[in-house]
């Protein structure tokens, strides 16, 4: 995968115009996918974030399962350093947004930086601006979107933009395959994968009772089952882990 980030010219060798953090300066396009696979390797998305972040000359970042900001509560975000109040006050702006957008303007939106301004009655942090872009990206079958905060009257560049979108892709690809291989230290029924499979696919106990043949209150407690072996409180939260660990 290296190779290829390399070869495709994902990072410039050439040091950008716009600023980056201490971790990322002077660094190579080698020594900044070198540095990125170890920490994203190791399961720290968080930390490749950040590195992200300097590196595109942002201030704060926020990672979200973009196909699950319809779903109630905050269940969507995966990683972010932004102030808690205004993931919460963001979370009904991506909601409506989603809601507006169709499948073909998201395929189209792919690696495309899209800037827009966060309401007026949310408090920024010290030296933001109300500016922010996202970048929407797809790994596997779970599409993500990329949110960086922009220091006040800051530009960021959309090629660097674009590249960033491209290793945050990278990055958790190997924070998943990271997490796939530790935290699967326990067997799912093949009946429990099956309705797992079916809430994924936005089935309810009904349907899913219907399709298989099988009584509501034996699927309720097969996904019981399936939460208290993921360590998953919601079943949003189940089919999130199960899309991160390839499980559906």
């Amino acid at each position: 995968m290296d190779a290829e980030l390399l070869q495709a010219g994902v990072v410039s060798k050439k040091q950008s115009a716009y600023p980056s953090g201490e971790s990322t300066k002077g660094a190579s396009a080698e020594q900044l996918i070198g540095k990125l696979s170890t920490v994203a390797g190791s399961g720290n998305i968080q930390a490749a974030l950040r590195i992200l972040t300097n590196y595109s000359g942002a201030s704060y970042f926020l990672l979200a399962r973009y196909d699950l900001v319809q779903e109630e509560g905050l269940n969507f975000v995966v990683s972010a350093n932004w102030p808690f109040d205004l993931v919460r006050r963001l979370e009904v702006e991506l909601a409506a947004a989603y809601s507006r957008t169709t499948e073909l303007e998201k395929c189209l939106s792919l690696l495309q930086p899209k800037f827009a301004l966060l309401p007026d009655d949310v408090d920024v942090p010290p030296g933001a601006s109300r500016q922010y872009c996202s970048l929407m990206f797809n790994v596997g079958r779970t599409r993500l979107s990329l949110m960086l905060l922009l220091p006040d009257g800051f530009v960021l560049s959309p090629e660097r933009l674009r590249e960033v979108g491209l290793l945050a892709g990278y990055c958790v690809s190997l924070s998943s395959s990271k997490g796939q291989k530790t935290d699967r230290d326990f067997e799912l029924t093949e009946r429990e994968l099956e309705c797992l499979f079916w809430i994924a696919e936005g089935k309810t106990s009904d349907e899913i009772a219907m399709i298989l043949g099988i009584s509501r209150n034996t699927i309720n407690n097969y996904i019981t089952s399936v939460m208290r072996k993921t360590a998953t409180k919601t079943r949003s939260e189940a089919i999130a882990y199960a899309v991160r660990n390839n499980l559906v």
